[in-house]
């Protein structure tokens, strides 16, 4: 009896040796003679076209000390920022080339971030700033009516906007609540407008799904249905199949066009106007070496125009 439970152990220990032999070969089949599964490389890796492993740039041109700033308001280092940012220049030495170029091209754009309450969404967009008004107020101006940041600042009226100017290495934040403009101020502005941009304002519903024309002509839209057997715009007649919604846009325009043939004077729309932001705080940013950055940051005093000026950690 002894016997055999010592032969049915040894039997079933020599099994489950012959398996795990057999299971580590296995694996080792795999791992030399199957090749692994390609190294999946991230879609964006920065910096642009380097290796992995390559070092960004460094910031090098400049520097920014508490000496540098008007404490007493954030307003004039902005406007000598900004002014620089206009002036400054990429000299060329080629004679072939013009011997100056914009070293910002646009100075004035920014990234206007809003913010839906209750649930906290933020969207951004780029926008151009127009005004520096005498209230050191930030002034840009957009549809007020159907926009995205329209349905925010309803729910939230603070905003944030950011410059960053690249070739000089600098960045202004400035945070604070925004207030629509009356309609006479943004009318002095609208009337600048070249008048293909004056009639674009009626016409845009801004941030409104466009509707391809084969849709459009069986239900709203319009005029915007003609896009399917004429029309069209520029791109003259089309096929319902081939249109994206451009059709649409491009009706809304010919019905503005007509709204205000032989118009000179075009009235802002009651949905469109100046969004003035009366900064809270207003952060200026200079790059430096190693990631070590120089940040200043002005905050309004209890709502007043005082401003404490404090330095940051980078």
């Amino acid at each position: 009896m002894k016997v055999h439970v010592w032969l049915c152990s040894f039997l079933l220990f020599s099994f489950l040796i012959v398996v795990l032999f057999l299971f580590l070969f296995l694996l080792l089949f795999l791992f030399f003679l199957v090749p692994p599964p390609p190294l999946l490389l991230p879609f964006v890796f920065s910096p642009a076209g380097s290796q992995q492993h390559a070092q960004a740039g460094q910031f090098t041109l400049g520097r920014l000390t508490r000496s540098d700033l008007d404490a007493s308001s954030p307003i004039t280092q902005f406007h000598k920022w900004f002014s620089e940012a206009q002036r400054a220049v990429i000299r060329s030495g080629s004679a072939d080339a013009a011997p100056e170029t914009p070293a910002v091209s646009h100075p004035e754009a920014c990234c206007l971030s809003t913010a839906e309450l209750p649930s906290g969404r933020v969207s951004s967009r780029m926008v151009y700033l127009k005004e520096l008004d005498s209230r050191g107020g930030f002034v840009v101006y957009t549809n007020l009516g159907t926009s995205r940041k329209a349905a925010d600042l309803r729910t939230n009226p603070h905003a944030s906007l950011l410059f960053f100017w690249d070739r000089l290495e600098r960045q202004v934040r400035v945070e604070g609540r925004t207030e629509r403009l009356t309609p006479a101020e943004s009318q002095v502005y609208f009337d600048t407008r070249v008048r293909g941009s004056r009639v674009g304002a009626w016409a845009s519903r801004q941030s409104q799904v466009l509707v391809p024309s084969a849709a459009a002509g069986t239900g709203g839209g319009g005029k915007a249905g003609e896009g399917k057997t004429g029309g069209g715009g520029e791109g003259g007649e089309r096929d319902g199949d081939d249109d994206d919604g451009r059709a649409q846009l491009e009706g809304w325009v010919r019905e503005a066009e007509e709204r205000f043939s032989g118009q000179e004077h075009i009235p802002v729309p009651e949905f469109w106007g100046g969004l003035r932001l009366i900064p809270d705080s207003v952060e200026f940013w200079q790059g430096r070496n190693n990631r070590l950055h120089d940040r200043f940051l002005y905050s309004r005093v209890d709502g007043k125009d005082e401003w404490s000026l404090d330095r940051l950690s980078p």
